[in-house]
């Protein structure tokens, strides 16, 4: 078994007893789909999956980073676990984790899933819930880098395996404060997405849109969220393209961020963000971010300011592993000096 690979074990939709463990993660998806039947449609039976846990994990940790500010309607964070709505080829489906513990230490992800997607939907919660993930690859060569490891043990990186719906807001976030962003994230999504089936829509969880919906939307229509054309027409031509750019996730990381950057209105940055979501790439780091450089440089430095550069001088001992090192940074929620007036968010759709 690879390292962190997820050992499902299936359970007949709806009950409680899991069936003999599979050896690999590829081999329990025909059980996993072969027990979907009315789980998958129009039953509120959910389809239900039980993952083995090796090491540390927090679902919340994990999976903060596909959190879009507190409107985001494809997530939601709750007492009883974490549940999200997705879209896949079968269709729509609401997905349900929690962790099962022992002695306060997560043993295994148990996952729930509704709507015609179901089975696809469980497929994906291994990368979803940072079961494929090293984060052992890390070498720590600063005392605060060792720390936060240490701190934060179950901080995994999530792999979501779709590329637009990570594009989506980063997109959304070019050039713009978060606040601009969360705005227009939450209303593209009430406009384009839909309910999410069984018990997401009681939730108010909404599936991402598909790219054709996106791409013949008008421009103009996009201004009412506070998008404006540019954004607009970027959006609309990746919508418009949704095939050959989910077709990237059959390649590695590196060939989609080089090759995402061909599409008008895709940098460095742009495609840097949704790498590292859609592979869970531990080196996909965004470059022309106005805030991570800083970041980098006052926790790693004690610089209070840096340029792009800077940043990866500074990140240079971490080879293949810089977004891992710049996600820990971000989750331990460091402070970064302030100098000046700050950016103040547009109102676009008032002009």
């Amino acid at each position: 078994m690879t390292p962190r690979q997820a050992r499902p074990e299936r359970l007949a939709a709806g009950m409680g007893r899991a069936a003999a463990p599979r050896s690999d993660a590829a081999a329990s998806r025909s059980d996993v789909a072969g027990a979907s039947g009315a789980a998958g449609g129009a039953s509120d039976q959910p389809l239900v999956a039980r993952f083995e846990v090796e090491g540390a994990l927090d679902l919340r940790l994990t999976l903060g980073p596909l959190r879009h500010g507190g409107p985001d309607p494809t997530i939601r964070f709750r007492p009883d676990g974490v549940w999200l709505a997705r879209r896949t080829e079968a269709g729509a489906a609401t997905l349900h984790l929690s962790e099962a513990r022992e002695a306060e230490e997560c043993v295994a992800v148990v996952a729930e899933a509704w709507g015609p997607g179901a089975a696809l939907a469980i497929e994906a919660v291994p990368g979803l819930a940072g079961l494929l993930d090293q984060p052992e690859l890390l070498i720590p060569r600063h005392p605060l880098i060792a720390e936060l490891t240490r701190r934060l043990p179950g901080l995994r990186l999530t792999r979501t395996g779709q590329l637009l719906p990570a594009l989506i807001p980063a997109v959304l976030g070019q050039k713009v404060t978060a606040i601009e962003m969360i705005r227009g994230n939450a209303l593209l999504l009430a406009r384009l997405g839909e309910p999410a089936p069984g018990p997401g829509t009681a939730l108010g969880l909404r599936v991402p849109p598909t790219g054709p919906s996106i791409a013949t939307l008008p421009y103009f229509e996009f201004h009412p969220m506070g998008v404006e054309r540019r954004r607009a027409d970027v959006l609309r031509s990746l919508g418009a393209r949704e095939a050959s750019i989910e077709a990237l996730m059959r390649g590695s990381p590196g060939e989609a961020y080089s090759r995402l950057q061909s599409f008008p209105g895709v940098g460095p940055w742009t495609a840097a963000e949704a790498c590292r979501l859609a592979f869970g790439d531990p080196d996909a780091i965004s470059l022309g971010d106005a805030h991570t450089p800083d970041l980098v440089a006052w926790a790693l430095a004690g610089e209070p300011r840096a340029d792009d550069d800077r940043m990866l001088e500074i990140l240079a001992p971490y080879p293949g592993q810089r977004a891992r090192v710049v996600t820990l940074l971000e989750a331990a929620r460091i402070g970064i000096p302030r100098f000046g007036p700050r950016f103040s968010p547009r109102r676009i759709d008032r002009i």
